[in-house]
């Protein structure tokens, strides 16, 4: 990570001129075949200042229907093209990227109030995803299979068609381009609907930087809308697929909906993630963990840590250093030097956060440090005595909050960690690598931490929730050829056999 922090700060000025002016590419467009105008648009609101960065256009069902009839005509052929022609255009996509870093960050953090350390992060791990990406059309993408003599077998991978991606606002630059990468790669075509509040910073600027690569037009396509977009992409004949991240709430919608149609569904949704920290454990590393785990982008990452379950006997100590961390963050606008947490996303999402706290505190949680907003600036909270009659410890707050709840055993900590419907991620802390293996092989989640917190991703691993943090199709390394493409199975004689049924006897 450290390669990233000193990048592209030269070109702050530039975006800058972008955003106080019409210099965009996407200014009052959605991206279908090409930058299309729209009289309906939705304005991008920097959430630190209120200021308007610019407009986007907004799509409706007919330009869903209109560019997945566009893009199924483009799919075949750009299956048809060679692997060394879509692996080099997408190494193109990574360059640009690389290029650019600085101002894809600005966006990031003007857009959606990520911190300077949370943008570079993210578009960092960006890259590597896409050089990722740019190497499967090289592989090997089948299996020779065993038959009976003198039959030829195998079973090959084939791209689906095209593929719709429903992404998010929080990590919206990497969970975005780590679906469409990928799925571009083994030869589909894309359609993204981005989340309303990161429209550039998960759609139009993919589609500016894969123009530039040289991916050919009615491959990709940008529909930016409301609900009434995803439904139409769920219900649309030519998309094959839906791959959506986002709340539980909405994912459940967008499953039931894409089933009715028989598409393939991929959902990465919310989590509920238990930080353990057992006795013997480092509490000044502990600290920082829990810190990194519970406010890194203000809370809002469904691999935060939802619950910090801490031994009873240590947990003073680990409250004073972990308060100790929360006074030393500055929040604040993001683009300025120094600011750690920057503001929540938007106004609904930030009274609902001080609504749990308060609730909490009511019903006995004690609030050790914040707890409070400033407008959309909520300040580092740091909570104990949550206990399973609060809303703050089964929901997602999705702000910067780390809720303790002490235990005595492992085996309590374990059924503390699973009294959840969520199965996203969990985390244990401890010097006995041994005993906290014990403990995260009993995780009902589908990613554990041993010695480290809940909030990780290298682009190269499969992240597949269970329960109501997914339907368990993963996204990443390994799992990318399962999720974006499908079987074919072959088998090739050199001629006809004579089968004997309605021949003479």
């Amino acid at each position: 990570m450290a390669t990233w922090l000193n990048c592209g700060k030269d070109q702050e000025m530039s975006v800058a001129a972008q955003m106080a002016g019409s210099a965009t590419p996407w200014e009052g467009a959605i991206f279908s075949n090409g930058w299309s105008r729209r009289d309906a648009v939705s304005q991008i609101v920097e959430p630190a200042t209120g200021s308007i960065l610019g407009t986007v256009g907004v799509a409706g069902a007919a330009d869903v229907r209109a560019a997945a009839a566009i893009a199924a005509q483009a799919q075949p052929e750009w299956e048809a093209t060679s692997f060394e022609q879509r692996g080099a255009i997408l190494r193109a996509a990574a360059r640009q990227i690389e290029t650019r870093f600085g101002e894809f960050a600005e966006w990031i953090m003007r857009e959606t109030g990520s911190s300077r350390l949370k943008a570079e992060f993210e578009v960092g791990l960006s890259i590597r995803a896409v050089y990722d990406a740019a190497a499967m059309p090289a592989q090997p993408n089948g299996l020779m299979l065993p038959s009976e003599t003198a039959r030829l077998s195998y079973a090959k991978r084939r791209a689906l068609g095209v593929v719709g991606i429903i992404s998010p606002f929080n990590f919206p630059f990497f969970l975005g381009i780590r679906s469409v990468a990928p799925a571009l790669a083994v030869g589909n075509a894309v359609i993204i609907k981005p989340n309303p509040l990161a429209t550039v910073s998960g759609g139009m600027l993919f589609a500016d930087l894969l123009k530039k690569a040289g991916l050919p037009d009615g491959v990709f396509h940008v529909v930016p809308g409301d609900a009434d977009v995803g439904e139409a992409m769920c219900a649309d004949p030519d998309v094959a697929m839906i791959q959506f991240v986002g709340s539980t709430a909405v994912g459940r919608k967008v499953g039931e909906a894409a089933s009715r149609h028989l598409k393939k569904v991929s959902l990465e949704m919310g989590g509920k993630n238990s930080l353990v920290i057992l006795d013997d454990a480092d509490l000044d590393l502990a600290a920082a963990n829990a810190a990194w785990a519970s406010f890194l982008h203000q809370g809002q990452i469904c691999f935060a840590a939802g619950r910090t379950l801490v031994q009873r006997s240590i947990a003073d100590e680990f409250i004073e250093k972990l308060v100790a961390k929360a006074r030393a963050i500055r929040v604040g606008n993001p683009t300025e030097e120094g600011t750690m947490l920057g503001p929540l996303i938007s106004d609904v999402q930030c009274r609902r956060a001080v609504a749990i706290v308060d609730a909490a505190r009511a019903a006995g949680a004690t609030i050790h440090h914040g707890g409070t907003a400033d407008g959309l600036f909520f300040q580092p909270t740091v909570m104990s005595g949550v206990t399973s009659q609060m809303q703050a410890y089964h929901d997602e707050i999705f702000a910067p909050v780390a809720t303790i709840t002490t235990f005595d055993t492992d085996e309590e900590a374990i059924a503390l960690a699973n009294d959840t419907e969520y199965g996203l991620s969990g985390a244990v802390i401890s010097r006995s690598i041994g005993r906290a293996l014990a403990i995260g092989e009993r995780l009902r989640v589908g990613i554990v931490h041993v010695n480290d917190q809940t909030i990780g991703d290298e682009a190269v691993n499969p992240i597949a929730g269970w329960g109501a943090s997914g339907n368990g199709s993963g996204v990443g390394g390994p799992a990318n050829w399962d999720e974006f493409s499908r079987w074919q199975w072959y088998t090739i004689k050199d001629s006809p056999p004579p089968y004997p049924l309605g021949m003479a006897g």
